[in-house]
């Protein structure tokens, strides 16, 4: 495994951007403005530092659409791709103002007409408009969501590669799966595995849980060992050369009464979500899908986009109206998560990733699923 931090792989890159500089013509956009750390490598593809959790927005990186330059807030060359070159870098400072001075400098700034930014801060909702002098600002975050819902095909590369290391994980948890082992041993088992792959962020906090009989999408009530008769719910999610991975399956520990039909019950909703993955379709399908076979949906998203980080759409029961308004388009990846539950027996979940293709959905997710 390569100590070194290396820019993404320059046709990734090269792909990525041309994407983002079609968006900003198509929104009439002179500059854009980046802080959101997926936009920021998705543009630039220098990876960033990944953190769990919300980060305060900075003008982090600067895309000119009239000369294509790209401008980075960093204070070393390393992960930096050769086409930005270090005039191009400014530094971090603890002083807003100083960063507000040397984007200012930028060739393109006093004569912008509309500036794009992903984000904003009520301090640099006053600043970014003196960088700009000409400029109205403007949400550029529309024209990075047109540009990331639509994956290129050396994205799609990534993905697959994600996928294979998620994947790996979920392997490895699964065969340690027996009686009286712990929720977090299983937790550690996949971890260790994406590490041994070369890959040590996880992309969510739950990996392993036994499933509640008493509630839906609840953890069971007990002291976190698996016992005969759970139903133990696994989901590897990984971020690999930036690119999320989602993979999830229910293993039965031991016989269970009534496990059989929950299975087969899962089997009839993700055939309707399957078949609601096809292009041109609205998303509200995937809504639906529970609906015609009488599942409750679960609180959380049906389905969401994949790639680096939470990428549209975002289909929940929660925004009937979102999902009504959003197509399914060819070269979209989604996670759609199926989820049935039955009182005194558990939960069935499931996670597949899936390529809406021009012929049809495209389940890039291969791990078994238990059979009786």
């Amino acid at each position: 495994m390569s100590v070194d931090v290396l820019p993404d792989d320059r046709a990734l890159r090269c792909a990525r951007r041309e994407r983002a500089l079609a968006q900003m013509a198509a929104h009439d956009l002179d500059v854009l403005v980046l802080g959101r750390q997926a936009n920021v490598r998705y543009v630039s593809g220098a990876p960033q530092l990944w953190v769990a959790g919300t980060r305060p927005f900075g003008p982090t990186c600067v895309l000119v659409r009239e000369t294509g330059a790209i401008h980075l807030l960093s204070t070393w060359d390393e992960g930096v791709p050769d086409d930005i070159p270090h005039e191009h870098l400014y530094g971090i400072s603890w002083n807003p103002a100083n960063t507000i001075a040397a984007l200012r400098r930028i060739d393109g700034a006093d004569t912008a007409k509309r500036v794009g930014t992903d984000a904003l801060s009520p301090v640099f909702a006053q600043l970014l408009p003196t960088a700009f002098p000409n400029a109205e600002l403007v949400d550029g975050e529309l024209a990075m969501r047109a540009a990331r819902r639509i994956k290129t095909g050396e994205e799609l590369a990534a993905l697959r590669e994600a996928v294979t290391v998620a994947e790996k994980g979920l392997a490895a948890a699964l065969s340690e799966l027996r009686p009286g082992v712990r929720e977090q041993t299983l937790a550690g088992v996949l971890l260790e595995a994406l590490a041994a792959g070369g890959v040590s962020t996880p992309s969510n906090q739950d990996v392993a849980w036994v499933t509640a009989r008493e509630h839906p999408w609840r953890r069971g009530s007990g002291d976190g060992r698996v016992q005969n008769g759970d139903l133990v719910a696994l989901s590897a999610g990984v971020l690999v050369g930036g690119y999320i991975a989602e993979v999830g399956r229910t293993w039965p520990v031991g016989s269970i009464d009534g496990a059989a039909a929950l299975y087969r019950r899962w089997g009839r909703l993700w055939d309707g979500l399957f078949a609601a993955c096809r292009p041109g379709a609205t998303a509200s399908g995937l809504l639906a899908a529970y609906d015609a076979v009488g599942e409750a949906p679960p609180p959380m998203p049906v389905a969401r986009g994949l790639g680096m980080g939470f990428d549209p759409p975002v289909i929940s029961p929660l925004l009937p109206e979102t999902a009504k308004g959003e197509r399914l388009d060819p070269g979209m990846v989604l996670a759609v998560t199926g989820y049935v539950w039955e009182p005194e027996v558990g939960a069935v979940f499931g996670r597949e990733a899936v390529l809406i293709t021009d012929d049809g959905p495209e389940v890039l997710t291969s791990s078994p699923f238990w059979q009786e």
